[in-house]
């Protein structure tokens, strides 16, 4: 079984920069992907980014060029690097690993941008 942590969510202004970080525990083996997502208030939740085992990345158009997702090779940790934030950036952001035995969620960490 796989457990997931977020941090690094906070109140900044709008220009900003946050790096949220997902940590991983138990049972780390077979992941396939890795992706971050978002919910903002009476929205549905959607994909910001995700990266593969072999290393391709895949961003969301509303954030491209200004956030960057990683992870080390392990799978124990894995990142997103948020530069020129938004007011609309402002959500729960989730982590969630692709497992042999389908996806785990973290509980999320709350992002707030003031303008």
């Amino acid at each position: 079984q796989v457990q997931l942590v977020e941090s690094g969510g906070g109140l900044v202004q709008a220009g900003g920069s946050l790096r949220l970080s997902c940590a991983a525990s138990g049972r780390i083996s077979g992941i396939r992907a890795a992706t971050w997502h978002r919910q903002a208030p009476g929205k549905e939740r959607e994909l910001v980014a995700s990266i593969t085992a072999g290393g391709s990345t895949n961003y969301a158009d509303s954030v491209k060029g200004r956030v960057s997702i990683s992870r080390t090779h392990t799978w124990n940790t894995v990142s997103l690097q948020m530069n020129s934030l938004k007011p609309e950036d402002t959500a729960v952001y989730y982590c969630s690993l692709n497992t042999p035995w389908g996806a785990v969620w973290g509980p999320g960490t709350q992002v707030t941008i003031s303008s």
